[in-house]
């Protein structure tokens, strides 16, 4: 397996326990866009997320990443196999694979190596999906904190690649002909903690750890809590962009 560099291994096990998880109806509707349900490849899986919700749907599932400490986090589910592969690389048979599914992860693939595998790999007829989110949003108040956190903050320590998430992957071409997804909602009812949580996992914050030795956490937690208000619990949202592209 190539080198690759490893964003999220510092924060693999708070990964697995707090980042958000997409809506069934996305599941459902990857499901009915699939010839056959057969065999799924949910590629750059992190800890499982979508591979988990795949496996309702799907016969057998793939679900691969570069990472290992992120795949030692991943939940173990009957019909999951899990393999450490890099995405541009991948051990699966030619022609084996009715939908290959990248959640919030193709912003670090080589785009032309790994379309290259796709197209190996999955059956005529069968679909490729990929999907992102932005920056989370919650109320006005809270996400104004977390808008300064994002861009004023950590502004420096986001990866490039970031760029094509905040581009919603607009500027990425897909290598088969498009189908429009509906308009999907990714939410969660999530406490301040489990705010502070999903916060950590994210890349720029372990760059900015290990660039200024500092953690910046615990003063953007302090000006949420002052927002928060009396309510333990709030409704996070983020817009999700799901793009889908069928092999003729």
């Amino acid at each position: 397996m190539p080198a690759f560099r490893d964003h999220f291994a510092f924060s693999a096990t708070s990964y697995a326990t707090h980042r958000p998880h997409y809506p069934a109806a996305l599941y459902e509707w990857l499901a009915r866009q699939s010839p056959a349900r057969e065999r799924a490849w949910d590629c750059g899986t992190g800890s499982g997320q979508a591979a988990v919700a795949l496996a309702e749907r799907f016969d057998h599932v793939v679900a691969t990443d570069a990472s290992v400490v992120q795949l030692a986090s991943a939940s173990k589910t009957p019909g999951v196999l899990y393999l450490a592969m890099a995405a541009e690389v991948a051990s699966l048979a030619a022609d084996s694979v009715d939908l290959v599914a990248v959640a919030q992860a193709l912003h670090w693939f080589d785009h032309e190596r790994f379309f290259a595998e796709v197209d190996r790999v999955l059956r005529r007829g069968g679909a490729l999906a990929v999907w992102s989110y932005g920056l989370i949003s919650i109320e006005p108040s809270v996400d104004q904190v977390l808008r300064a956190f994002y861009h004023d903050t950590l502004g420096d320590y986001w990866p490039a690649e970031r760029a094509m998430v905040n581009r919603g992957y607009a500027d990425i071409a897909l290598p088969y002909p498009e189908i429009v997804a509906p308009r999907f909602t990714m939410e969660a009812e999530w406490t301040l903690d489990h705010l502070g949580g999903f916060l950590s996992t994210w890349s720029a914050v372990g760059r900015y750890r290990a660039a200024t030795h500092r953690d910046p956490l615990p003063s953007v937690m302090e000006r949420l809590r002052k927002d928060w208000g009396d309510s333990s619990h709030r409704m996070a949202n983020w817009p999700l962009i799901v793009r889908l592209a069928r092999k003729p």
